[in-house]
């Protein structure tokens, strides 16, 4: 039996290596935040449920070519990207009966929010496949200042590294974005002005 005190970096070496133990560890340690992740999209238990289950087999059958850096923020984007999919195919026009059609203006705001859930999702998924070419430290310790609002002290002990490191890798990350998400920011523009 492992012990559960192991990093995640730790545990997937040992399930790289086919450790169906370590395995059941980090489906025990990260299986709530990828259901959670899949439920505050969909609001769908059972939905959310096979996403999380889908998340982990997929994983698993992928051991040998994935190269995971951060373990929790690579599960919940895996959600998100089944969320995706699932939302996609249930994309297709809904037939509603309509008795007076005064209201259907009602019934096409309510369908909006979808699309822009949607709308919202295909960008982020463009954004996180952009991301993805920069090189696995300097991406990281992006994610970590950016999204999960950490500063470079703190990024520099959670990483051990030093702090210029950080700082470095956070210019480079800088300008990677201001030359490669011009036309993201012009797509988010159009679609703002659009609604």
């Amino acid at each position: 039996m492992l012990k559960s005190n192991l990093t995640d970096d730790l545990l997937w070496r040992a399930v790289c290596a086919g450790s169906s133990t370590a395995f059941r560890s980090i489906i025990d340690r990260h299986w709530e935040a990828v259901y959670t992740t899949a439920f505050c999209y969909l609001q769908d238990r059972d939905m959310a449920m096979d996403i999380a289950n889908d998340t982990f087999l997929n994983i698993w059958q992928k051991k040998s070519v994935l190269d995971i850096g951060s373990f929790r923020n690579y599960l919940t984007t895996s959600a998100r990207y089944h969320v995706y999919k699932v939302l996609k195919t249930k994309r297709a026009l809904k037939l509603a009966y309509v008795a007076d059609y005064d209201k259907l203006y009602t019934l096409n705001v309510a369908n909006n929010s979808g699309e822009e859930k949607v709308r919202y999702m295909d960008l982020q998924s463009e954004i996180e496949t952009r991301l993805s070419a920069l090189p696995a430290r300097c991406r990281e310790i992006f994610l970590l200042s950016r999204l999960s609002n950490l500063t470079n002290t703190e990024i520099a002990e959670k990483l051990a590294i030093s702090k210029r490191t950080v700082e470095n890798q956070i210019s480079i990350a800088q300008k990677y974005v201001q030359r490669n998400f011009k036309d993201v920011a012009l797509g988010i523009l159009i679609s703002l002005l659009l609604q």
